[in-house]
């Protein structure tokens, strides 16, 4: 497996400040069946210039994390009940009204998403859907829009962008259309980008480029990345951080190479053996682990920690207390956060 990212050195300036910070997030939907915890207590921070990734199973709450902070959640069964939401130089993004959001998305932190037929208007040039994400927030005339929307094609690597501008998202590749989507993303220059699967539906040597395309042009406009995803490959690629969830918390918080050198909670410990790995045998195919059983649904979560259904190191206290999401009492533990009654003393 590929080293994970190197983390960046902070130690110059002890003052630094998170461009996001996520603060006791709670977001729900209200369905007709009840009410669900589609995320729950979620914080993190991210520093400027620092890539962090969401990783965890289907339906654990990563894409719904980002679609909370984007205020996007799904009308009118979607929406955030508690916590805060704060971008450097914007404030929380929760008190907001629509139009001052409107103002917010695009330029200070923009989002692109996993498929990018459903983003881009089927009936507009690519081009300028590009050029109108720059006037929005920038006063500037059609034709100077048009030469920033071509330059950013440019940057994304795609190549003829004067004549790409002109085309019609369908008559683009999926990896072009996701360049596309890329430029779209950072043609105003947002302080932080979400991206939620971007290369998931993209074949292995396509998703390389991208993910090498998305950390040259962070390091270019110096913008930080929350990444989400279910490929530890990735995560390895490009973290500097990681946050592991599950059914709608975090469950597990640190650094990349803590992370993968010794992960503490036991659903990490089995998200790092479904990696598959060559077997001692010739004649055997590469060996994955697996962990047994699905993510519970929302509308069901066993009592005590969410995972207790299916972890083999299941004990008493499991089935009757949540634990918190804490350092590890152990001091010999790697430095993070861990939401487990195995490095946690249980209420007696």
């Amino acid at each position: 497996m590929t080293t994970p990212a190197t983390k960046p050195d902070r130690s110059a300036d002890a003052e630094i400040k998170p461009v996001l910070n996520v603060a006791g997030l709670k977001a729900r939907l209200f369905l007709k069946s009840g009410v669900l915890p589609a995320v729950d207590d979620v914080s993190f921070s991210v520093m400027p210039g620092e890539t962090l990734c969401i990783v965890g199973e289907s339906g654990c709450g990563k894409s719904m994390t980002a679609l909370s902070i984007m205020r996007l959640l799904p009308r009118p069964v979607g929406r955030i009940t508690g916590g805060s939401i704060t971008i450097d130089g914007v404030g929380d993004l929760t008190g907001l009204s629509e139009h001052a959001m409107r103002r917010v998305r695009g330029n200070d932190v923009s989002m692109i998403f996993q498929e990018p037929m459903t983003s881009l208007n089927p009936v507009f040039r690519v081009g300028y859907q590009i050029s109108e994400a720059i006037r929005v927030h920038h006063d500037v005339s059609a034709a100077e829009a048009r030469e920033r929307a071509i330059d950013m094609l440019e940057q994304v690597r795609i190549p003829l962008p004067a004549e790409r501008y002109r085309n019609f998202p369908h008559q683009l590749s999926g990896g072009m259309r996701q360049r596309v989507m890329i430029a779209m993303a950072l043609a105003c220059r947002p302080k932080v980008m979400l991206a939620d699967e971007p290369t998931t539906a993209l074949d292995v040597t396509i998703q390389a480029q991208i993910l090498k395309l998305m950390n040259e042009l962070k390091r270019e406009i110096g913008m930080s990345l929350v990444l989400i995803t279910h490929d530890l490959g990735v995560v390895a690629k490009m973290a500097q951080r990681v946050l592991v969830m599950y059914a709608g918390v975090v469950v597990e918080e640190a650094d990349a190479q803590t992370l993968f050198d010794r992960p503490l909670h036991p659903y990490t410990q089995g998200l790092m053996r479904s990696i598959p790995r060559p077997s001692a045998r010739k004649d055997r195919q590469q060996e994955i682990d697996t962990i047994k059983g699905t993510v519970p649904a929302l509308s069901a979560l066993p009592p005590g920690c969410r995972f207790s259904d299916r972890c083999a190191m299941v004990h008493e206290p499991c089935r009757k207390w949540e634990p918190p999401l804490a350092a590890p009492d152990d001091m010999a533990s790697p430095p993070g956060k861990v939401r487990c009654w195995l490095h946690t003393r249980p209420p007696q």
